[in-house]
């Protein structure tokens, strides 16, 4: 979440207009994040939080919104979107696509504990097991395809060690066959700071526009290179294994996903190393933005790599 597109509170005023959500009383930019321009949006009727879509067109949309609609009617806290007096949840503000989002409670951590590592397990188990009802499709923008166009655009910036480990990884991930595991909707973004938790529960998941159809092993993965590793970017055992336990215990996991697990790892860490190094190196201009350090994720591969074995359950 980022401030590229400036609104201001008489802008909004007139977009509200469209809704049935009162008067408004604040306006504040979130400056956190790297996609979209978002602020917190207070009115007489309650809290909110407005998106302006900076990269997503009006036509890919849909697939997010409805996505958020239904996980939210089948009791998975997140963004339940606002529809306008057309019934509608997309409109445009300032020429961009823009909708707006219930406000959840709670707040996310920079040092989960195991209970929170979890309860953030057993809630992805429960996530992607509601999206098995979401009849919609969308393929992994950040896919192998995206990640053979990308590299060559970030290899000037790194040394030469980088380099040979960025194309060894992206060959590597390509012989892979991840479409014979176990496929469904997943985040694909579950990092910490888009999890709200209220004392030892999920409180909210947040930021659903990496969203798409994927192995579900590989959200796992994502979200446990986040939750579950040291400051040095390790595994930590004790997390990973009772993330794992209580994601198996809602979404039993299978033999095939067992064998993926290591070079599933390696992928995500892969995913996020990668873009990384393209947002720092090949950065949009906007307000507030908020770029993310690549060499964490460089470290947490790198030890992946090393790993004599990997953490199960």
């Amino acid at each position: 979440m980022s401030v590229y597109t400036t609104v201001t509170e008489a802008e909004l005023t007139e977009w509200l207009g469209d809704y049935s959500l009162g008067q408004l009383l604040s306006l504040q930019g979130i400056a956190s994040g790297i996609e979209n321009t978002n602020y917190f949006v207070t009115t007489s009727n309650g809290r909110f939080v407005l998106t302006l879509f900076e990269k997503l067109n009006a036509d890919e949309l849909p697939f997010y919104l409805n996505l958020m609609a239904h996980l939210a009617r089948h009791g998975i806290p997140c963004p339940a979107p606002m529809a306008n007096r057309h019934n509608q949840f997309l409109g445009v503000l300032k020429d961009k696509p823009a909708c707006i989002v219930s406000r959840l409670d709670g707040k996310s951590t920079t040092a989960p504990t195991r209970t929170h590592c979890a309860a953030m397990g057993a809630m992805l188990g429960q996530m992607h097991i509601a999206g098995m009802s979401f009849s919609q499709i969308m393929p992994n923008p950040r896919g192998g395809a995206w990640r053979s166009t990308t590299a060559p655009q970030v290899l000037p910036f790194v040394n030469a060690e980088q380099a040979a480990l960025l194309k060894s990884e992206i060959a590597l991930h390509a012989q892979q066959n991840s479409p014979t595991l176990p496929q469904g909707l997943i985040h694909a973004d579950l990092f910490r700071d888009n999890v709200l938790l209220i004392e030892d529960r999920i409180g909210g998941l947040i930021d659903f526009y990496f969203a798409c159809t994927d192995a579900l092993l590989y959200d796992v993965a994502i979200t446990v290179n986040d939750w579950c590793m040291n400051a040095d970017g390790s595994l930590d055992a004790g997390r990973a294994q009772t993330f794992l336990r209580a994601y198996h215990a809602v979404r039993p996991l299978e033999d095939s996903e067992h064998h993926a697990w290591p070079l599933m790892l390696r992928l995500a860490a892969l995913r996020f190393w990668l873009s990384r190094l393209f947002d720092l190196y090949l950065p949009r201009d906007g307000e507030l933005i908020h770029a993310h350090d690549p060499g964490h994720f460089e470290r947490i591969l790198r030890n992946h790599i090393a790993a004599e074995q990997t953490v199960w359950l």
